[in-house]
C-alpha cells in the first residue's frame, strides 16, 4: 500500500512537471510564426512573450471593515488559484483617513504556468460574461510593452458564486510582456486570442463620431 502511494505521488509530480498549458502550446505553435512574420523578427529569442500577470483590487474600507478584506482575499484566491498579498499603506494620508500600515488592497502576481492558465480561463470563460462587451480597450498600453485594463465586476469570473458575493468589486489587471514597443505587445496579445478592440475599428468609429 505504501509503495503504491509513493508511486502515485511520484507519477503525479512527473505529470505536473511535464504539463504544458493550452495557451502556452498555442503561443509556441501559432503565435511564434505569426509574430515573426508580422513584426519582421527573425530571431526567435527576440520575439515578445508574456512575463507575468498582476491582479490588483483596491480597498478603501479595509481598515474599518475586516470582513471586506477577508472576502476579497478569498475571492482573489478562487480567481487565481494563488493566495494574494495584502498591500499596506507606506505612509499616512490624512485626506483618506489612512494611517501607515493600514491595508489598502490585495494583489496577486502570476508567472509561468499559472499565468497562462489564468489568461486561458479569462479569454474563454470570463470575457463572454462581461456586460455589453465590445472588446477590451486598445489604449491601455504604457509605451514599454505592458497592457493595463480594468474589470468592473468580479462576478464575471465563473469561480465566483454570485449568491455569496457581499459587494461588487472591480479590479485592475496588468499583463507584463517582454515587448519593447506597444505594437509588439499589441500583436502578441492579439495572437494569443485576447479580445482587444482592433485599432482600425476604433479609429473608424472615432472618425464617424
Amino acid at each position: 500500500q505504501k509503495k503504491l502511494e509513493k508511486w502515485l505521488i511520484k507519477m503525479s509530480k512527473k505529470i505536473k512537471n511535464n504539463y504544458i498549458p493550452r495557451l502556452l502550446s498555442h503561443y509556441k505553435d501559432s503565435s511564434v510564426p505569426y509574430l515573426m512574420k508580422k513584426l519582421n523578427i527573425k530571431n526567435i529569442n527576440r520575439l515578445p512573450k508574456i512575463e507575468k500577470v498582476v491582479l490588483n483590487i483596491g480597498l478603501g474600507d479595509a481598515r474599518d471593515n475586516a470582513n471586506a478584506l477577508k472576502n476579497t482575499v478569498n475571492e482573489m484566491t478562487l480567481i487565481t488559484g494563488q493566495k494574494p498579498v495584502v498591500a499596506l499603506a507606506k505612509k499616512p494620508i490624512s485626506n483618506f483617513k489612512t494611517r501607515q500600515g493600514d491595508p489598502v488592497g490585495v494583489f496577486v502576481t502570476l508567472r509561468r504556468n499559472q499565468m497562462y492558465e489564468f489568461l486561458d480561463r479569462f479569454i474563454s470563460s470570463s470575457t463572454p460574461r462581461i456586460r455589453d462587451f465590445r472588446g477590451l480597450p486598445n489604449k491601455g498600453f504604457d509605451g514599454m510593452g505592458n497592457y493595463n485594463f480594468g474589470i468592473s465586476e468580479q462576478v464575471v469570473f465563473p469561480e465566483i458564486d454570485y449568491d455569496k458575493v457581499d459587494q461588487i468589486r472591480g479590479m485592475n489587471i496588468t499583463i507584463v510582456t517582454s515587448g519593447q514597443t506597444d505594437e509588439e505587445a499589441y500583436e502578441l496579445l492579439l495572437s494569443i486570442g485576447l479580445p482587444i478592440r482592433k485599432k482600425k475599428i476604433i479609429e473608424k468609429e472615432e472618425a464617424e463620431a
